[in-house]
Parts: structure tokens; C-alpha cells; sequence
């Protein structure tokens, strides 16, 4: 019989609930929106800087990663390994996010949600790898939520790069 403290970090099931499901369609259905609006840009792709098309390779590994990590088995080697990959895509997408300005080059506040993003990215590592599965679930919902799903709604309008491939 488990002890109480050994359930108390530990979620009730490890299958994905409601509201994972909800994080893996909508992390699809915003995958399939950036390659649409990268697809009808590719005419454009000879004038993009190789940053920006880094940033945009690391947030398609993130965004191509989540819906596999939400849905499937969790805990064995083939997630620990994926875990990984996503993490540093997210971190790599945070930290080149500040050699990316907006007009006048100042910082959007986008630029937010990539301070959130290297404050979450260790506490999700570090929360796996104690076998804090309840902390560890809370952030990786927290960063699906902040930094993949708004932070991804946010570069289509106010004139940013794929808002206007995808809407020009």
C-alpha cells in the first residue's frame, strides 16, 4: 500500500486528462496555421534573417512535440528523451525571442512569455527528474498554455512576420 506522502506528489492517473487533450488540439491545429502561414511565404524566405528562421525551427520542434508528449505513454525513455528535445526548444526559442525586436527595436510583450519560459523550462527538467509528477504536470500545462499557445497567437496580428504571410 502506497504511503500518503508518495500520493500526494503524485497525479491520480498519467493518462492525459480533459484538458491535455484540449492543449494537444490546440497546439496541432496552431502547428498546422504556422506552416500554412510559412507556406504561403515561401516566396518571402530568401529575405528572412537565419535567427528568424531559427526561431521559427525550434518553435515548429515544440509545437510538432506537444501533442505526441501530451497524448502518449509517459514516464519511459522514449518520453524522457522527447522531454528533453522540447525543453531545449523552448529555451532556445526564449532566448533568441531577445535578439528579435519589433518596430524601433523594442521588446513586445511576447518578450514576457520568454522570461516565463527560462524560469519554467529548469523547474519542468528538475521537477521530472525528482519525480515530482504533480509540479511536473502543473508547468508543462503552464508552459503548453503561456508560452506555446499564447505566445503563438500573438505573432499572427499586430504586422509580425507570419501574421502577415498568413492574412497578406
Amino acid at each position: 500500500m502506497a504511503s500518503i506522502a508518495s500520493r500526494s506528489t503524485q497525479p491520480r492517473s498519467l493518462a492525459p486528462d480533459r484538458y491535455e487533450r484540449f492543449l494537444a488540439a490546440a497546439s496541432v491545429i496552431l502547428l498546422a496555421v504556422v506552416l500554412t502561414a510559412i507556406g504561403r511565404g515561401h516566396g518571402q524566405w530568401g529575405q528572412v534573417p537565419g535567427l528568424v528562421r531559427f526561431h521559427l525551427l525550434t518553435i515548429l520542434v515544440a509545437l510538432a512535440l506537444t501533442p505526441v508528449m501530451l497524448l502518449r505513454r509517459r514516464g519511459d525513455g522514449r518520453h524522457r528523451w522527447m522531454g528533453w528535445v522540447w525543453s531545449a526548444a523552448l529555451f532556445l526559442t526564449a532566448l533568441d525571442s531577445f535578439l528579435l525586436h519589433g518596430p524601433g527595436g523594442r521588446f513586445s510583450i511576447i518578450h514576457i512569455l520568454s522570461i516565463f519560459t527560462l524560469v519554467q523550462v529548469p523547474i519542468i527538467v528538475l521537477s521530472a527528474r525528482r519525480h515530482d509528477l504533480k509540479r511536473h504536470r502543473r508547468s508543462v500545462r503552464g508552459m503548453v498554455t503561456g508560452a506555446l499557445l499564447i505566445a503563438g497567437f500573438f505573432t499572427f496580428p499586430f504586422d509580425r512576420l507570419l501574421g502577415h504571410w498568413l492574412f497578406a
